[in-house]
């Protein structure tokens, strides 16, 4: 028998509140039913934080309904309320040019074709026509003052020294407006997003209740942290980015790489189809075999493949072992390189160069003392040859694709170098 929808999203984690657990199930079974989730195009691209919503409503699509994916350029040009401060303001070509690249991100994950054949919508369609009157007369009787301002985002900014501008504060009227819209064009019936989020989706579920007579729902998944508590999706460079020109395939790889054992299984269960079964042996050799970083590695894959391609992410892996002497690093190609070189650290050198000069340049080594000393330990190699002298220099090795030369220190220390 298969698992109930909303059985499997509770075990992976992916539920932290509903507008009525009972009330879903029950509209659920009865399905298909029409979802919707959002995303606003304030970034040229998506980051793994979008990823949680978007593989959410892969999983409703898979238990057979029927998905609307809105990438809101309406919405887009206001921005979601934030914490602490206001959002600057995007010029509307600029916002429209991102929906389409947003829209490109989002499509490879959903199935456009078939019995639950998923939609795109954008919200700029039934808003770019809307009158200052409409919007007041026809949506906004329906908001109440007490209820807007206390959403947790308004209620903060209010007691800020920032404040909130009605541009920000207006946004969940917006939002609201959206559902309602898909109610009626589409028959959606429910909601997802963030528990950030939560105050938006109700706007829309009390809009629709108020406006048509009809009860429809909500649901948020919860904010994914690290086992610390600490928040997830961030690394020293900054945000992990969908888009490869943003955050390459290697550096992207490398942030699933290198999550703790504490929280590999729990991200197993979010990020990828893996199931119970699967999750539960990587689970059991991560505590009898960490050091094999098996459910790593198979995190890091699986989700590289969703993100990226299998052959994308199958040279990511090769490129992994070949910059520590495991694979042959002729294999790569100038685009793999580039992005490993972006993730270690390069620097742009003559041919002549010295390998010692090179190690420094690269940021190996600290200093051209410490560069001497791996070259005479026999700890210093050029595209994985072990450099063979103080007077050696980078040309003196075959290049890679692009120019790129791999120097590498002992196990662990990698960098790049272009001649």
């Amino acid at each position: 028998m298969t698992e109930h929808i909303l059985d499997e999203l509770a075990w992976r984690g992916l539920i932290s509140q509903t507008t009525g657990d009972d009330e879903l199930r029950a509209a659920l079974d009865e399905g298909p039913i029409t979802l919707y989730c959002g995303f606003d195009p304030t970034a040229p691209s998506l980051h793994i934080g979008n990823l949680v919503q978007i593989l959410t409503v892969k999983r409703f699509q898979q238990a057979g309904n029927n998905p609307l994916l809105l990438v809101g350029g309406a919405t887009g040009l206001i921005g979601d309320p934030k914490m602490a401060g206001e959002r600057t303001l995007n010029p509307v070509e600029v916002v429209h040019q991102w929906v389409e690249r947003i829209r490109g991100q989002i499509e490879p994950f959903l199935d456009f074709e078939g019995d639950h054949a998923a939609t795109m919508v954008n919200n700029f369609d039934w808003t770019k026509d809307m009158s200052a009157i409409e919007l007041l007369r026809d949506v906004g009787k329906y908001f109440r003052m007490g209820t807007m301002l206390a959403k947790d985002t308004v209620a903060r900014r209010l007691n800020s020294d920032d404040g909130i501008s009605y541009t920000e504060f207006s946004y969940q009227v917006l939002q609201g407006m959206d559902y309602l819209e898909l109610y009626r064009r589409h028959g959606c019936s429910l909601q997802t997003g963030g528990s950030d989020q939560w105050g938006n989706l109700t706007s829309g579920t009390e809009l629709i209740r108020k406006a048509e007579g009809v009860s429809v729902h909500a649901m948020s998944t919860p904010l994914i942290t690290k086992a610390d508590g600490t928040k997830f999706g961030k690394t020293e460079s900054g945000t992990v980015w969908l888009d490869p020109a943003m955050t390459s395939p290697y550096a992207f790889y490398q942030f699933w790489l290198n999550q703790a054992d504490a929280d590999v299984a729990n991200y197993l269960k979010v990020f990828t189809f893996r199931t119970r079964e699967e999750i539960a042996e990587l689970e059991r050799l991560t505590a009898e075999e960490p050091f094999k970083r098996e459910a790593q590695r198979t995190l890091a894959h699986d989700v590289t493949s969703l993100v990226h391609g299998r052959e994308t992410a199958d040279a990511v892996v090769t490129a992994s072992q070949a910059l520590f002497g495991r694979a042959e690093l002729t294999d790569l190609d100038e685009a793999t390189l580039a992005g490993c070189a972006a993730e270690l650290g390069s620097a742009e050198v003559a041919g002549d160069t010295l390998v010692i000069d090179a190690l420094v340049e690269a940021g190996i080594v600290t200093s051209k003392s410490d560069a001497r000393r791996a070259v005479q330990d026999g700890g210093a190699y050029v595209n994985n040859v072990k450099v063979d002298g103080l007077e050696a220099a980078v040309g003196d090795t075959t290049a890679l694709a692009g120019g790129w030369y791999v120097l590498r220190r002992g196990k662990k220390s990698v960098g790049l170098v272009r001649v």
